[in-house]
């Protein structure tokens, strides 16, 4: 008898070791997105076609949901996820901050997408007037380098105004009982307080900024997976065409996943930028200007190379584009 209950438990045991192997092995051919409530990447979400190209490769997907940029480059520098999208801010801190990232891919620009408001019944007419006032952003956002570049072209220098520093939901708390001058914010947020305050819009980034999206990828990632990051870039942007000539069904999808009525919604969608292009040197250099411009204003701790943290696609790849 002992031996056969011997050979059961070695099976046993085998059936277990083999059971932990495939979850193990699951977990490591799981992808982490990192998204945030509005973009394109919340349409591709909900399109499902990812998932589906990438269970062929023994891929399977995992969203989260990050309040902003700044949040979602912490959960990529700690390792809770593996790729997402943000404004072109966020990777400059995160860079700084050392994370181990790559540009991937980015979006066209869609320079009227963010905003400096100011409530209706305000007596500020121009970023000039901005002078000694206080101005809330969400710190390390794509809005933090549009207000930087407003002030210059203003004659103003960043120290000349009062920054507060609060995530969009506070911020619009702040802006709506007066105890902030101004508010630096992105669609869709930009477009509810419009519509639904008011707000005047006293600087956008037409002329300024670009306001690129970048997807990004710990680097480790990237590097070994490249025919996983191939097949994102290619599903992002057919997502992104297909949005582009369907502002009404992306309306649709993204009204009620805001919680704001479509006429909102659609303004955002109209503004955005859509696509997922492989970096190319202007967009590069684009990017050096912002950590250039944070490094000299002493918002990061030190000199950035941006040209040395961009994922190089296989040739294939990038011929494909």
């Amino acid at each position: 008898m002992r031996p056969v209950i011997l050979r059961r438990g070695l099976v046993a045991l085998f059936a277990a070791a083999v059971a932990f192997g495939a979850i193990t092995q699951a977990q490591a051919e799981t992808l982490r997105i990192g998204y945030q409530k509005y973009g394109t990447l919340v349409l591709l979400k909900a399109k499902g076609s990812l998932e589906k190209r990438l269970a062929a490769q023994g891929v399977d997907v995992q969203w989260t949901e990050f309040p902003g940029g700044p949040q979602l480059l912490e959960g990529l520098n700690v390792g809770s996820i593996d790729f997402g999208v943000t404004g072109e801010t966020p990777p400059v801190f995160a860079q700084a901050a050392g994370a181990d990232l790559l540009y991937v891919a980015y979006e066209p620009p869609a320079p009227h997408s963010e905003a400096i408001l100011v409530p209706k019944d305000s007596a500020i007419k121009s970023v000039a007037d901005l002078k000694g006032k206080k101005v809330v952003l969400n710190k390390g956002s794509n809005v933090h380098y549009l207000l930087v570049r407003a002030l210059e072209d203003a004659g103003l220098k960043y120290t000349d105004i009062q920054t507060v520093f609060l995530p969009p939901a506070d911020a619009r708390a702040a802006f709506e009982r007066g105890s902030v001058d101004a508010w630096v914010i992105w669609d869709p947020y930009q477009a509810a307080a419009e519509q639904q305050l008011q707000a005047r819009t006293l600087r956008d980034g037409q002329g300024i900024v670009d306001n690129h999206q970048f997807y990004l990828a710990t680097k480790p990632y990237a590097q070994k997976n490249p025919e996983v990051i191939k097949t994102l870039v290619e599903e992002v942007r057919a997502v992104g065409e297909w949005s582009k000539a369907n502002p009404q069904e992306v309306t649709q999808q993204v009204s009620p996943l805001l919680g704001l009525p479509a006429d909102i919604t659609l303004t955002s969608v109209k503004r955005q930028g859509y696509g997922a292009l492989f970096l190319t040197p202007d967009v590069v250099a684009a990017q050096q200007k912002i950590a250039d411009s944070f490094y000299q204003l002493k918002l990061i701790p030190k000199p950035l190379s941006i040209k040395d943290v961009i994922w190089t696609p296989p040739a294939a790849v990038a011929k494909a584009q």
